[in-house]
């Protein structure tokens, strides 16, 4: 039998229609008037809704313009409703506050009252398309926690879960999940669109409710079609379940992907990057760089695996192959498998650790509190020679790095200094567009990213260090914080720069630079300035700056000194 197509009205109309037609939801009773009918005939319109046996209770007043719910823009959550209506002075005072909430009311705008839901379990909002992307997924958005029904729709709750299903996918889901897109399943059909916006409840005796339905308003981004979608999920579910087998040139059994551990691509190139732009930091940085960087500095080598992983255009780093990299070379195989799968299991409890994992899953150098943190290991079945073997490790790995006469990190200072005399040479060559750029990427990796990469991993050893100093009561964390504000940053010098220099000279020295590192289509400083800075109101340059310095007491070089000592460090306070 042929469905009958539903065309949309306004919200109540729209209800009106569903609570006679759908099958898998429930919808509540209504009462519905307009502007006209509640200015000429109020007493007429109260008596006729205490007519409904629903009426005595707690009820709900809600908008019904006829701007709202439009193909173009939905204009959701833009007037009110009132909940937990209660008598007539209520309601008459309800109904004219949703009135006066209409920006351009109209004799023919509507209000309808319906019964207030109680005892609710569930609230939330489902799309049959992704709303950002058009994507071919249900996209739930739910609060379980709350038992009010708007903490959505009003973006009150701080309990959101997301749940996104694939149209395209096995249904193995039960429940409320499943019972909801079965109803979005029939809205499809019944309207004839497969971009819709529904609001939702899940009561206590499991009954769904639906509140609302309108067109989905659709941002305007390039479309594709679900088969598209199917064969591109299908790479991606074989690429995770490939990456997810146990590999002989790896420790742990199992991965997990992620969006900010280890070389940050949600932080550094977004989380939807530009193909040139995501191409760019796989080759100057995660396709190898990243590997001979770490195996330099003493840890495993894993120079043939890329650390990010692009699934369907979304940069992911495999955090199995991360683990494994911060492993000093010198862990024998047991215990190195035994601290991946420890690593990966802890990151898989503790989510939201993922963008601190050298800081609070890893241990990937010798701090002065290390030998306490590491009793945590004792806990997860760890033997005390197990501690103290990665104990040994990490102090030699970590002198090798941070030795005030020879550490590594002195070598990489002095490779990032020659990178614009190479850069010099490369301009004045005789070489096509196409050769320079080649070398020019090739020297940027070798005299650029890979000994940044080694500062950088300086500067995480840095930073845990100073942390363990709190831990061990030599500074504290306002300390910490006037030691950071005493540094000479990147970001320090140029704002110091931009006070002090002359428009041109500013440029001369920093118009190379672009917001987007790796987006080399976005404007660079010197090709687009007044975009990026207001040369009308520089900052003016602090006077004093002696404040900003930071020293220890003698009392705390001495218990510094000793400490390192202790711990068989092998840097001078001093240095």
């Amino acid at each position: 039998m042929k469905t009958k197509t539903v065309s949309f009205g306004s919200k109540a109309e729209t209800l009106d229609y569903l609570l006679s037609h759908i099958r898998s939801a429930t919808i509540l009773p209504q009462f519905r008037f307009n502007v006209k009918q509640w200015r000429c005939i109020r007493e007429n319109i109260l008596t006729s809704l205490f007519l409904h046996n629903w009426s005595s209770g707690n009820l709900i007043v809600r908008s019904s313009t006829f701007n709202e719910d439009r193909e173009l823009q939905s204009f959701a959550g833009k007037y009110l409703t009132i909940q937990n209506v209660i008598g007539q002075q209520d309601i008459v005072k309800a109904v004219n506050k949703v009135i006066s909430s209409y920006d351009r009311i109209t004799d023919k705008d509507q209000i309808f009252i319906q019964p207030m839901l109680r005892s609710v379990k569930i609230s939330g909002v489902a799309f049959t398309r992704d709303p950002n992307t058009k994507g071919h997924y249900y996209v739930i958005n739910y609060d379980d926690i709350s038992s009010h029904t708007d903490t959505i729709t009003s973006g009150t709750s701080n309990d959101v879960k997301k749940c996104l299903i694939a149209k395209s996918g096995e249904k193995t889901f039960t429940g409320w999940k499943r019972a909801l897109v079965n109803t979005l399943d029939e809205l499809e059909l019944l309207f004839q669109t497969d971009a819709l916006d529904v609001e939702f409840a899940v009561s206590e005796k499991n009954i769904l409710y639906i509140f609302q339905v309108r067109p989905l308003v659709i941002k305007e981004v390039e479309s594709f079609d679900a088969e598209q979608q199917r064969y591109a999920l299908r790479k991606i579910r074989q690429k995770v379940l490939t990456a997810n087998k146990p590999h002989p040139y790896l420790f742990g059994s199992k991965t997990v992907f992620g969006v900010m551990p280890d070389w940050n691509p949600a932080e550094i190139i977004g989380l939807r990057p530009k193909p040139l732009m995501l191409s760019l930091y796989k080759e100057l940085i995660t396709d190898s760089i990243w590997a001979f960087q770490r195996h330099n500095y003493g840890y495993r080598n894993l120079r043939s695996f890329p650390l990010l992983v692009s699934l369907g255009g979304l940069p992911y780093i495999d955090v199995r192959v991360s683990f494994n990299s911060f492993i000093p070379a010198d862990i024998e195989a047991s215990l190195a498998d035994r601290l991946v799968n420890h690593y990966i299991k802890k990151l898989i409890e503790q989510p939201n650790k993922h963008d601190k994992v050298e800081f609070d899953i890893l241990y990937s150098c010798y701090t002065l509190d290390l030998p306490d943190r590491l009793t945590g290991l004792l806990d997860e079945g760890f033997s005390r020679t197990d501690c103290d073997n990665l104990s040994a490790s990490l102090r030699k790995l970590t002198n090798k790095i941070i030795n005030g006469d020879s550490g590594l990190w002195k070598e990489d200072i002095d490779k990032i200094r020659s990178l614009e005399d190479k850069q010099k040479i490369l301009a004045g060559a005789n070489l096509g567009d196409v050769e320079k750029i080649y070398w020019l990427i090739e020297d940027c990796k070798r005299y650029g990213t890979l000994p940044f990469a080694g500062l950088a991993r300086a500067g995480f050893i840095a930073a845990q260090m100073l942390k363990s100093l709190i831990k061990v009561g030599i500074l504290n964390l306002r300390e910490v914080e006037r030691f950071h504000s005493s540094l000479s940053t990147i970001s320090s010098t140029l704002y110091l720069d931009f006070s002090k220099l002359a428009r041109e000279d500013f440029l001369k020295k920093y118009g190379h630079l672009r917001p987007g590192t790796y987006d080399i289509e976005s404007q660079r400083y010197d090709e687009a300035p007044e975009r990026y800075f207001n040369w009308s109101d520089k900052p003016i340059l602090e006077r004093d700056r002696e404040r900003r310095q930071f020293r220890l007491s003698l009392e705390q070089m001495n218990c510094l000194d000793k400490l390192l000592k202790d711990h068989g460090l092998e840097h001078d306070v001093l240095s």
